[in-house]
């Protein structure tokens, strides 16, 4: 019998959008991952302060690099009691996952590693260039985590990229400028859906989903949760391009469930 795999998330306070507490986009690919594969998970949630203390717990190298050249330790991350592997990043994650579960559906199609990777790169370009996703959703992000992780969000975030209170006020210029690039952002994405000249096409790999279409859903569900659902502004989001991101994530509705989880024990 397959014991659960165990899904480390960041939590955050409850919402209408996220009864659990659940919001990180990053985490999101690799819960809508585990929900699509139909594999067995359970939600540990680990706040950002003990992120590092996790890894050192377990044994496990962070992937990531500061500037500074120093570890940066990130979730999501799994640990899999079946083969006893400890896996962090959300598309090493998956293609852990297609390989040590091929009989599930497939999240890297054979023969796509290359163009998912570079499709990872072309996408994380476009969706913060111009810093507009950040802006519009930093202050928001913070506001919805618990006090231990908000107060190191707070503190390494504005060390990053400067005070909250100036990314984008409600009601200002620069807010429209945001949004605008927000558009642009989300115009960019349909276009490449559209390269063949085909309005309908939902996914990037024509009728199946694949990782590609799970890191969009992944910041869109971020981006709903941040605003929240009822918002005129995910209700702007989703009539943009003629509908289309209402659509891609009605299909992914049925890979939202999240269970209760559990406070990680250090």
């Amino acid at each position: 019998m397959v014991e659960p795999i165990v899904l480390y998330e960041i939590p955050g306070t409850p919402s209408a959008t996220a009864p659990t507490g659940s919001w990180n986009p990053n985490c999101w690919k690799t819960r809508y991952t585990l929900n699509i594969k139909a594999l067995p998970y359970r939600t540990v949630w680990v706040e950002y302060p003990d992120i590092e203390t996790l890894y050192k717990k377990v044994g496990a190298e962070a992937v990531e690099k500061k500037a500074d050249g120093s570890p940066y330790y990130t979730l999501p991350a799994i640990y899999d009691p079946n083969t006893k592997k400890f896996v962090a990043e959300s598309a090493a994650i998956a293609r852990y996952l297609d390989k040590a579960y091929p009989e599930s559906h497939t999240i890297i199609p054979q023969d796509t590693d290359a163009l998912h990777a570079a499709f990872a790169v072309a996408y994380l370009k476009v969706l913060y260039g111009g810093d507009h996703l950040r802006s519009l959703t930093m202050s928001a992000s913070q506001a919805a985590l618990r006090p231990p992780s908000a107060e190191y969000f707070l503190k390494t975030r504005e060390a990053m990229y400067g005070s909250f209170d100036e990314f984008a006020p409600k009601g200002s210029e620069k807010r429209g400028k945001h949004w605008e690039g927000l558009r642009e952002i989300y115009r960019t994405l349909a276009g490449w859906l559209e390269a063949d000249g085909r309005k309908d096409r939902l996914f990037f790999m024509g009728e199946r989903i694949s990782f590609a279409d799970v890191s969009v859903a992944g910041f869109l569900w971020w981006i709903r949760r941040m605003f929240g659902e009822e918002s005129d502004e995910w209700k702007e989001i989703t009539g943009w391009d003629e509908g289309r991101w209402k659509r891609f994530m009605d299909a992914f509705a049925e890979y939202e469930a999240v269970d209760v989880g559990s406070d990680v024990e250090l």
